[in-house]
């Protein structure tokens, strides 16, 4: 009997961590999990160590109840100020620190940035430089990503360097979802119901049962994806 307590009780509490996790990331905002700071960093680890706590704390969850919430609080009211005060930024968040600049490598700022050539090396790698003549500028961001600027001659060239005047495209709207309409996405989008089956079925499709995914950016014509496709006619190797 007293295991079934204890099993029940840390059913109660697990379920309790979580839904408070997920107040407090709604709290904290997207950033926390997308971008983080170091900030964001000791805070996450601080509120997950807690949060494991409170899941199996059977005698006195209070405790890291009133732990979790104090450092979701806090990551929150940091978030306010550093939103509001450039300096206060500028310390929680860091300064973004240049790497390269003008076929200079600062050898100071690398080790600031705890980097070495390697590493350095592995960024520029990752965004497609394998060949540093063709960097202008490498800044650290406070996230941990390295931007880079390319030499004017080595970008790739703009519908404006050659003078183009293309159309702007438009973000598309998915008009079906699994199998099913979306009938919000319809309205806002000024479409009908009719409409969607006549373009489904002009791409060989009799309904949206058979449609796994279809999306609409501008004119009379949907990009459809089928809900059972054939088999890959290749593997990748």
């Amino acid at each position: 009997m007293e295991i079934l307590q204890d099993t029940g009780m840390t059913c109660l509490t697990a379920v309790l961590s979580i839904a408070v996790l997920f107040l407090l990331t709604k709290l904290m905002g997207a950033k926390q999990v997308s971008q983080m700071t170091m900030f964001d960093y000791i805070v996450g680890i601080s509120i997950g160590s807690v949060a494991a706590e409170l899941a199996t704390e059977l005698e006195q969850p209070v405790k890291p109840l009133v732990a979790l919430i104090i450092y979701g609080v806090a990551a929150f009211l940091i978030s306010e100020l550093t939103s509001k005060s450039v300096r206060a930024r500028s310390f929680v968040t860091g300064k973004p620190l240049i790497l390269l600049d003008n076929g200079i490598i600062y050898r100071e700022n690398l080790k600031k940035a705890r980097l070495d050539l390697n590493e350095f090396l592995t960024f520029c790698r990752m965004s497609g430089y394998f060949d540093l003549s063709q960097i202008q500028t490498a800044v650290l961001e406070h996230n941990g990503h390295v931007s880079f600027l390319p030499k004017e001659a080595d970008r790739p060239a703009t519908p404006t360097d050659l003078d183009l005047r293309p159309k702007q495209s438009r973000v598309q709207v998915p008009f079906v979802m699994d199998g099913k309409l979306l009938e919000d996405n319809l309205k806002k989008a000024g479409k009908e119901e009719s409409w969607v089956r006549r373009a489904l079925l002009k791409q060989g499709y009799q309904d949206e049962s058979a449609v796994l995914l279809a999306v609409w950016g501008e004119g009379e014509k949907m990009t459809v994806f089928p809900m059972k496709p054939e088999a890959p006619k290749r593997e990748i190797p």
